[in-house]
């Protein structure tokens, strides 16, 4: 291959927007999954302190704040176009 036509297959590291709005979905997605998780937890422990009549406020505020976070991201989601099972290529 010569130098121009190497240069004419490689897209130099942009993405061109319909890759890039799929694959913000996905990091979306992503995220939700992880806030998801730490909202488990954080309802867990927030149970179990108040069982064991333990200081609770400050672990019901932090899963307050994650649930009001997780709520803006899913509809955030929402605006975004639905995940693909392959990329194109």
């Amino acid at each position: 291959m010569t130098g121009s036509a190497v240069d004419a297959n490689q897209n130099h590291g942009r993405v061109r927007s319909e890759h890039r709005r799929t694959r913000s979905g996905e990091d979306f997605d992503i995220i939700i999954g992880f806030l998801g998780f730490w909202a488990v937890v954080l309802l867990v422990v927030t149970v179990w302190m108040e069982v064991t009549a333990q200081p609770a406020l400050g672990w019901a505020l932090g899963l307050l704040g994650v649930l009001l976070v997780l709520y803006g991201m899913l509809r955030l989601r929402r605006r975004l176009p639905a995940r693909t099972a392959t990329r194109k290529k």
